[in-house]
């Protein structure tokens, strides 16, 4: 059919593609617990690390650079650097979740 009432393409007009701006508050939350298990981790290996008297450069680099959860600004722990954006800033919901963790390029 064509005119006004013709048919749309379910790829593009489909409730399938459409992802929002905004992270809704569980989404939050699920982020916040992925960080902080981030924190855990890192933790976890650092005291191990620490037992038994051993010191990584790796482990070391990423206390002094990285932020906790509780000391990230809210920017940072919802949004990603991303140099295509037009703000330079891309939502963590509309990124891939096995993706490194970009620091904010301010703080390097």
């Amino acid at each position: 059919m064509f005119g006004p009432f013709r048919a749309t393409s379910p790829l593009s007009g489909g409730l399938l593609w459409k992802i929002p701006w905004r992270l809704s508050s569980p989404q939050k939350a699920r982020q916040r617990k992925r960080l902080r298990a981030v924190d855990t981790v890192v933790s976890v290996v650092d005291n191990a690390l620490a037992r038994a008297g051993l010191v990584t450069k790796a482990v070391e680099r990423w206390k002094a650079e990285m932020p906790k959860e509780g000391e990230m600004v809210p920017k940072d722990k919802y949004t990603m650097f991303d140099r295509k954006e037009k703000r330079y800033r891309k939502g963590v919901h509309s990124t891939c979740r096995y993706l490194l963790f970009q620091p904010n390029p301010s703080q390097l």
